[in-house]
């Protein structure tokens, strides 16, 4: 058999992936602050997008275009009568005098011209001086009339790096130790506590590992107290010796921290060498220091979450959808900037660069009114399908899957995950994201509808909150609670959603309970 070379035609269909469709796609699976960022990258690049200001600014650009009009106060033309902001003042003692009627003999006379005066002199023969022009000399404001500044008179909040930069400066007056007491100060993250290894660091500055043992010694004596601890053991530790209550028994006490945690005081007592009383004040003691030392200096400004989707009740008991205006982008094309560059542009370079521009703003404008159609689609179907949630509550959430949604409004899964990415919808009962209305399903034991698994977690929370000290749930009597009211779940299920709500074993939450109670007794 021969093997050659030849050339064949063959004509079919396939799908292209544009670099248009491709942005459209991205933006779907973007949040409100991602988009945001990637408009604002966008305006840079293109200049035929600008950014929608509203309808107040739409009326000021017009208004600059034709030229400014006066409004308000500004429309009245002359003094108007008893308008004394609009009348000239006199500054001589005389006419002060006069006007006044009152007595100026007995005044300090000034030393040199006022200042209203100083502008009369400086003014042309005949001019008036306004009390605008009195007040702007002698007020507050800058030389160039401009208004104060006053967000330079805001007080800059000092974060936890500076604040034990500070310290050190003052602590350490050699050099040599402030290079590495700031190296240790850098490692330093937000809750005061010092994630990377001090022997790395001092070989670093080619220092030794006692030198900065004693430094870091110095910095944790810094405010705020427990700072620049290695883990929580040190950081309480440091505390309690401040306070003077790093006793032997206290000593113990933090070296077993995960007896604390469980409640063990009967191991606790023992291995401190004291009694059950001693163990619940030493535990008060315990709850009354700091584990972030660094949690009041702040650490990232926290971004405040913005619904994509507001639901409000109707007044015919339906569900009112619509987006949420302060999430949307206000993205225009200005196609007359557009014509009147198009009309001076010369060269070929120029010409394609404008129509590319333009190609790529009218997509982008386009792709954004896409994607709100889409996520107002897409919530409408979950608001339909999760209306008992709405009027009733979490018990009532029923599952959902995205196969679901999309065959109802005719998209495919991959739009509706795209869609319900790090989106979020406010409703009456609060704010949630939309992936949290697709739960899976857990069976019946009667063969009726199935419940949703979030529904289920949110019972097994509830009978857990409702526990009382000799009346504790281990996971199998959850499970033929459950069963009772017509849910089949596997043990390990319930297990699993017990770790996902952070709830302790009944073990633990039997011991918790005791130790509560005893203390409450005390």
């Amino acid at each position: 058999m021969a093997i050659s070379t030849k050339l064949m035609m063959r004509q079919g269909q396939a799908l292209v992936m544009t670099p248009q469709l491709l942005q459209a796609i991205k933006l779907l699976q973007f949040s409100n602050l991602e988009l945001a960022a990637f408009l604002h990258d966008e305006l840079e690049r293109n200049p035929l997008l600008e950014a929608q200001e509203g309808d107040g600014g739409a009326d000021a650009a017009d208004h600059g275009s034709q030229g400014a009009e006066p409004s308000g106060a500004e429309a009245v033309e002359g003094p108007q009568e008893g308008d004394w902001a609009r009348q000239d003042l006199a500054v001589d003692s005389a006419t002060l005098s006069a006007d006044l009627g009152a007595d100026m003999s007995n005044t300090f006379e000034a030393e040199g011209p006022a200042i209203g005066e100083r502008a009369r002199d400086d003014a042309p023969d005949g001019a008036g001086l306004s009390a605008t022009s009195w007040t702007g000399a002698a007020g507050g404001g800058s030389a160039d009339g401009e208004a104060p500044n006053l967000e330079a008179y805001i007080a800059d909040r000092q974060n936890l790096h500076e604040h034990l930069a500070e310290q050190l400066a003052l602590a350490c007056p050699d050099p040599r130790h402030r290079i590495i007491g700031q190296a240790i100060i850098d490692a330093i993250d937000d809750s005061g506590y010092l994630r990377e290894d001090l022997g790395e660091i001092a070989a670093r500055l080619e220092a030794d590992r006692a030198e900065a043992e004693r430094i870091l010694a110095t910095i944790q004596t810094f405010d705020p107290s427990g700072v620049g601890a290695r883990d929580l053991a040190e950081c309480l530790a440091i505390q309690l010796k401040e306070r003077d209550r790093y006793d032997p028994a206290m000593q113990a006490f933090v070296a077993n921290l995960p007896l604390v945690a469980r409640r063990d005081f009967a191991q606790l007592a023992k291995l401190c060498g004291v009694d059950d009383e001693d163990i619940a004040d030493m535990a008060a003691e315990l709850r009354r220091l700091e584990p972030k030392p660094g949690r009041a200096f702040g650490g990232a400004p926290i971004q405040p979450l913005v619904a994509d989707v507001i639901v409000r009740a109707a007044a015919d008991g339906a569900w009112h959808v619509e987006l949420n205006a302060d999430a949307l982008p206000r993205v225009l094309v200005n196609h007359s900037y557009a014509a009147q560059v198009s009309a001076v542009a010369t060269g070929p370079a120029d010409k394609s660069f404008i129509s590319s521009c333009l190609q790529n703003a009218n997509w982008l404008t386009k792709s954004l009114e896409q994607r709100a159609r889409t996520i107002l689609r897409v919530a409408s179907e979950i608001v339909r399908l999760q209306d008992a949630f709405l009027t009733h509550g979490v018990e009532h959430l029923r599952p959902l899957n995205l196969r679901t949604v999309a065959d109802a409004i005719g998209m495919h899964e991959s739009t509706v995950s795209r869609v319900t990415s790090n989106k979020y919808m406010m409703t009456p009962r609060g704010v949630f994201e939309l992936k949290y209305f697709f739960s899976a399903s857990i069976a019946t034991t009667s063969g009726a509808a199935a419940h949703s698994a979030e529904a289920v977690r949110f019972r097994i929370k509830q009978m857990i909150d409702r526990e009382t000290p000799d009346g504790i749930l281990s996971d199998d009597a959850i499970v033929e609670r459950l069963k009772a009211s017509d849910i089949e779940i596997a043990r390990r299920t319930v297990a699993k959603y017990r770790d996902s709500l952070r709830i302790p074993s009944s073990v633990d939450r039997r011991r918790a309970k005791l130790a509560q109670a005893r203390m409450t007794t005390n």
